[in-house]
């Protein structure tokens, strides 16, 4: 399981004054819903102020994770869902969503919490989604995540 060497969680991030966007795809619904609800849960809990804004896939977080940094969102949770399938597609929208968001991270200096599940079938992401019988909450840790480099990147900057 992806879940071995996860670092214990110390307790809930102080998000007070922080504007942190849930940007996540439409496929897959009932995986994706399970994300959101996790990084939800993680930014009611931090006291941030948050939003969610869908896209059409994965593929599409980049450019819109981007605008919303620029526009001035302290940090992104990035959620998306792709599941291997015959095609190569795969591999070109993993690489796409990945490498793009790193970027956008760099560019604007900005966390993006990265929430995308690259998945060989449906099962993995209902395992990883924070569904009841889940082992992972992988929508919760992408928050917690982004909340946890936005407070060092304060910190590092005053």
């Amino acid at each position: 399981m992806s879940g071995k060497g996860a670092p214990v969680a110390t307790g809930t991030v102080d998000g007070t004054g922080l504007r942190v966007v849930i940007v996540a795809g439409e496929w897959h619904d009932v995986i994706t819903d399970g994300l959101i609800a996790g990084a939800t849960r993680a930014l009611r809990a931090s006291g941030a102020q948050h939003e969610l804004v869908r896209v059409a896939g994965s593929f599409e977080l980049p450019v819109v994770c981007k605008a919303i940094l620029e526009a001035g969102a302290d940090a992104v949770v990035a959620l998306g869902v792709i599941i291997r399938g015959g095609t190569p597609h795969f591999e070109y929208v993993s690489s796409a969503a990945t490498d793009g968001l790193t970027r956008v991270a760099i560019e604007t200096g900005k966390p993006v919490g990265f929430g995308v599940l690259t998945l060989d079938d449906e099962q993995q992401g209902i395992d990883r989604a924070g569904l009841p019988g889940s082992t992972e909450d992988k929508g919760f840790e992408a928050a917690d995540a982004a909340l946890r480099t936005a407070r060092t990147l304060r910190a590092v900057r005053a």
